[in-house]
């Protein structure tokens, strides 16, 4: 270790003694004199009255007209009535007090729902009930139910969850803000048609997470749900996790998002700060702007050395690619920014892409995060236990890191519980949002998600107008080529191959058979 980089530990280390939690920075290249330009620019005063204006109720989302409370609302949040609402309503299915459709005690939960509404709910539960929980024995889990996930549109996701979940002793949480997501309302359309089938009345199984007068809120009501709670219109999907939407999930698994809340509270109160260098989430977003010259052009490498924590770096690849990945910035100038984010565990990390950041491109820094707390003392050799062996690949990777000039941020926290996952999460996202100010961008919308949307729904119309064509042929037998020129749409006979090569193997009707002279597929049916 150098002499330098000793001296610059001491500098450039943000400790907070209390809760035992530290950053170190020393490893990235900037300087004071770095973060002396960036305060001439202004930026440190537009990021800290931009964050203030947050949370005294301003309109920081002015696409959506929408105020950003995530970092005020969980102040209050515990204290609240909806608050007690859940572990009331949480407590009583534990018990046994509210029961299934044929009067039996729930024994699993369905989390229906997609990116804010299940990646944090994931986390939590893998980072504090860890991998295994669903194979405890009741009792063991303290009369708390096991946990499944719906996060996608893949039939194979319901035919998964299908295959173990007992109906009669299953709930149902299906989570959407707007109550439109379609991936959740296929899911939920599935379900309920799994339910049918089996003569079991789904709305006795089934809660919802949804904003006030959503068609979800409707007609969760309408058809007599065990619960609807209210989900406030101004936090974002992902920035939910210390919300409602982050709470039943993790009550009804026996989790304490009281101090889950406590945690992420405890981390607000340090990225207030208006000094720099004893705000770490400034100082992080700092870092961000300084290694990728405020234009994201360095990736951002997310490797925490827990297998807890492994689903860390697909929670903030939402968070910061969704919140950051913008081509205009507020006054409508095409700024193309964002920051690409990777990650696996440590040690895997070194059997996995370590390789290409040790000798490839210099084109990352790589952020390690360290549970001091060994979860138990397994003896490998004299002296030496399981965990003395990871803290050590840990420094190893980041000193042969630092050797060859590539950038290296560590994260210290004493151990994996509700609080400290509490706090890490709130300071990912308190340096989102400053980042956000640092290149003047909305980070509280997602319109390429609106976009993507809206091309799906054209894929839609136009199978329904390629299988209209089909079922007016007499004797359907074409290219995709000729088919395209038939209903006039040559530009799209690439996509509407693709429409009739998934006809192929899910109809039961389109056949086809390989051309090798024109080197296409000829469809019949």
């Amino acid at each position: 270790m150098s002499s330098n980089y000793v001296a610059r530990s001491q500098e450039f280390t943000f400790n907070d003694a209390e809760n035992n939690f530290a950053i170190n920075f020393a490893g990235m290249k900037f300087c004071q004199k770095s973060l002396d330009e960036m305060a001439a620019k202004g930026l440190f005063a537009k990021a800290i009255k931009g964050i203030k204006d947050i949370e005294a109720g301003a309109i920081k989302n002015p696409d959506e007209n929408r105020k950003v409370t995530h970092f005020s609302d969980r102040v209050e949040y515990a204290q609240s009535q909806l608050f007690k609402d859940v572990e009331a309503f949480v407590e009583d299915v534990r018990s046994g007090k509210i029961t299934s459709s044929t009067g039996k005690k729930f024994e699993a939960v369905v989390v229906n729902g997609i990116g804010g509404s299940a990646l944090g709910p994931q986390l939590m539960q893998f980072a504090i009930n860890g991998p295994y929980y669903n194979e405890l024995s009741a009792d063991k889990r303290g009369g708390y139910l096991k946990i499944y996930f719906l996060d996608n549109t893949d039939p194979a996701g319901v035919v998964d969850v299908a295959a173990v979940m007992d109906c009669e002793t299953t709930l149902h949480l299906c989570i959407s803000k707007s109550g439109g997501t379609q991936e959740t309302k296929n899911n939920l359309t599935a379900l309920e048609n799994i339910y049918k089938a089996k003569g079991l009345d789904f709305s006795k199984h089934a809660v919802a997470i949804t904003m006030l007068n959503s068609n979800l809120d409707k007609y969760a009501k309408s058809n007599g749900y065990l619960r609807v709670f209210e989900m406030a219109e101004s936090i974002g999907g992902r920035t939910s996790e210390t919300s409602i939407v982050g709470h039943v999930p993790a009550a009804l698994c026996g989790i304490d998002f009281a101090d889950f809340l406590k945690g992420a509270c405890a981390m607000d109160k340090l990225t207030r700060r208006e000094d720099i260098m004893s705000n770490p989430a400034m100082m992080l977003a700092s870092m961000w702007y300084i290694a990728g010259e405020g234009k994201g052009n360095r990736n951002m490498v997310i490797v925490p050395y827990s297998d807890r924590l492994v689903l860390l770096s697909r929670y903030l690849q939402q968070l910061v690619m969704e919140s950051l990945g913008k081509e205009f910035d507020l006054e409508g100038n095409a700024v193309y920014q964002g920051l690409n984010v990777f990650g696996n565990k440590g040690g895997t990390d070194a059997h996995a892409f370590i390789q290409q950041l040790n000798d490839g491109r210099d084109d990352f820094f790589a952020t390690f995060i360290e549970i001091m707390s060994d979860a138990c003392k397994f003896q490998i050799a004299d002296g030496i236990n399981m965990g003395d062996y990871l803290h050590g690949f840990l420094e190893g990777l980041s000193l042969a890191l630092r050797n060859k000039g590539r950038q290296v941020i560590t994260i210290k926290v004493p151990s994996i519980n509700t609080y400290t996952l509490g706090m890490l999460i709130a300071l990912y996202e308190r340096a989102v949002a400053i980042y956000a100010e640092f290149i003047n961008i909305n980070a509280f919308h997602q319109p390429g998600v609106q976009a993507y949307k809206l091309a799906a729904k054209g894929v839609l119309e136009l199978r329904a107008k390629v299988l209209a064509a089909v079922e007016a042929e007499k004797a359907f037998e074409m290219t995709a080529a000729q088919l395209a020129d038939k209903i006039g749409m040559s530009d799209s006979a690439v996509e509407i191959a693709n429409l009739l090569d998934k006809e192929v193997f899910n109809s039961g009707i389109i056949t086809r058979s390989f051309d090798t002279a024109k080197n296409q597929w000829v469809y019949k049916k």
